[in-house]
């Protein structure tokens, strides 16, 4: 196992990393699942920071193996069968997400996270065998094990202090990437690799909000009464989903990731831009029950459960990778656009203003685009 080239031409995502991505839709449509049913019951708080503590676990075990596969994939059989044992972990967290929500158990979320983090210490274990990169690659293994071990540790805390030991670990697994790189000769990454891999996860997750858009048909279909309103939260989602799709890849995200500090600020902000876009699934089916008279949200505080998630993405995108490929009327219209968003709730049809906004930002990024090195 040995570093791959960084200017490897071709470089694409493999058949194996498509596959390891169609576990993390379960968990993904798990974790939104449960927040559309925690924010429609109006456990707005408790939600949403269970939402985040499961989603960091999530984000943070695809992350890992996204970047360790840009540096170090090859093809054999052990490869393949350390990640597949990496899948299995995603499972078992995703079978745990209804307790983190329900009774904030996080017993089975931890055992699936610590199998797929066991796991991804065996694969730098074994990259550090015939690397020149063998002090990184060993911090690597080193400092995931000693995390994995403060996870178990927090089983046995205080039900108390339970949230700020999970906010220190956090900090703790987030550090591990930072303090390798600087032990010798850094990890090399493939920009086009590794920003395409973003993009399909950011695909995934969009695709969240196409099904969200689906079921408001379908209720549409039961729901004669309310026919109009669910037919437009069913369109108004495309069109803003189509939106969203637009501009994360209105730029060349490759040029994003020109040095360790912008690949760090990069894969770390898409932290906000991923549970963004999870969260606008989640929104669109409050949105759904607060229609159908379902929900226990005032239509005022429905309307920031859509229009919340998309601000965030926007301005998350913009601040990673659209605005240095961007001219200033372009870096003024983006998120001035995103947050104007947020004064959606204050109309009272369904995000329509979102709509619009949405729709302008797109057709000032076709006339004006982006702006090539």
């Amino acid at each position: 196992m040995r570093p791959r080239d960084p200017h490897e031409p071709g470089r694409v995502a493999s058949t194996l990393e498509l596959f390891f991505d169609l576990v993390f839709v379960v968990a993904v449509s798990v974790a939104a699942a449960q927040l559309h049913h925690a924010l429609t019951e109006k456990h707005i708080a408790h939600g949403v920071l269970s939402y985040v503590v499961v989603f960091f676990a999530i984000w943070w075990a695809w992350m890992n193996f996204t970047w360790f596969a840009t540096s170090f994939a090859v093809d054999d059989w052990l490869y393949r069968v350390l990640t597949i044992l990496q899948m299995s972990g995603v499972l078992v967290l995703a079978a745990g997400i209804e307790r983190v929500f329900a009774d904030e158990d996080f017993r089975v979320v931890v055992v699936g996270y610590v199998v797929m983090r066991v796991a991804m210490i065996a694969q730098w274990l074994r990259a550090s065998r015939a690397s020149e990169h063998r002090r990184v690659t060993q911090f690597y293994a080193g400092g995931i094990a000693v995390v994995q071990v403060l996870w178990i540790i927090l089983l046995f805390l205080p039900h108390e202090v339970t949230i700020i030991g999970w906010a220190l670990f956090a900090l703790a697994e987030l550090a591990v990437p930072v303090l390798a790189e600087r032990q010798g000769r850094t990890t090399p990454w493939h920009p086009h690799h590794i920003t395409e891999r973003y993009g399909l996860f950011t695909l995934i997750l969009l695709g969240e909000s196409l099904l969200a858009s689906a079921n408001a048909i379908i209720e549409a279909v039961h729901e004669h009464e309310e026919l109009p309103p669910l037919i437009a939260v069913s369109v108004l989602t495309l069109v803003v989903t189509a939106a969203l799709w637009w501009i994360y890849f209105w730029p060349p995200h490759h040029d994003a990731i020109t040095s360790f500090a912008s690949s760090l600020r990069y894969g770390y902000v898409h932290f906000f831009v991923f549970a963004a876009a999870g969260a606008f699934s989640a929104g669109v089916e409050v949105q759904i029950d607060v229609i159908t008279h379902h929900s226990k949200l005032s239509e005022f505080l429905a309307s920031f459960t859509v229009t919340l998630p998309i601000a965030i993405f926007v301005l998350g995108i913009w601040w990673i990778a659209l605005r240095q490929s961007a001219d200033r009327v372009v870096n003024i219209v983006v998120p001035v656009g995103a947050l104007l968003v947020l004064f959606d709730p204050v109309i009272p049809v369904p995000f329509v203003v979102t709509a619009v906004l949405m729709v302008a930002i797109v057709a000032v990024l076709v006339i004006r685009p982006p702006i090539t090195a």
